[in-house]
């Protein structure tokens, strides 16, 4: 756990990366594997993540992302996407899944699926993309410390206009609409808020024991 602590406080949002330095893909599958692995309601993420390294690509969205140039400079640029509708289908889905990978027959889960079902259904229309965004950013959290443990840097970027961002990769036509950007990559020794005081909330001011 001190691990932990000690690469939480190693992490921070990279400014400038390295452009000369990238990572692996070895390290690019365990990042991968880690995301893959993140909790998210039900189990059933509903979200894509897209890797983008065609550097034209990235340079549209750069001019996208309010100019930030992490965009472009990182090894590799991550875009979260939540689906835009959940159905049943999404339900069925995913109950084949779980009984293929745990080898149950699919009659065995059909009460667990209709529950789900059940759940979804009494979820508003214009909620269910709000709630399907959220597990974007448990996805992040995995992302981030799996990223620090192998001293990567990643910088969780809101700062861009998802519509532009659905346009340019094609998202609209995948059902899918990006709510987060995160560059990956190697911070630049040139990057000063590296060395900055990491400036938090005191245990005092963040947590109410009741």
């Amino acid at each position: 756990m001190s691990q932990f602590i000690e690469n939480a406080n190693w992490r921070y949002a990279t400014k400038k990366f390295d452009t000369t330095k990238k990572v692996s893909a070895e390290d690019l599958a365990t990042l991968k594997e880690a995301i893959r692995l993140s909790a998210s309601s039900f189990g059933l993420q509903l979200y894509k993540v897209i890797v983008v390294e065609n550097p034209e690509v990235r340079a549209k969205l750069q001019a996208v992302s309010w100019g930030q140039t992490q965009v472009t400079e990182a090894s590799h640029l991550l875009v979260f996407a939540n689906q835009t509708t959940v159905s049943n289908t999404d339900v069925d889905t995913y109950i084949k899944n779980i009984a293929s990978t745990r080898n149950l027959p699919e009659v065995s889960l059909v009460g667990f699926a209709d529950y789900m079902k059940g759940a979804i259904s009494n979820i508003p229309e214009e909620v269910k993309p709000i709630w399907n965004a959220k597990q974007t950013y448990i996805a992040l959290s995995n992302l981030l410390n799996a990223a620090a443990e192998l001293k990567i840097d990643v910088t969780p970027m809101e700062g861009f206009v998802p519509a532009q961002y659905n346009e340019i990769l094609g998202l609209d036509k995948l059902n899918l609409n990006a709510t987060l950007v995160a560059p990956i990559g190697y911070r630049h020794e040139e990057d000063a808020t590296q060395h900055y005081a990491k400036v938090r909330k005191s245990n005092e001011d963040l947590f109410i024991t009741i």
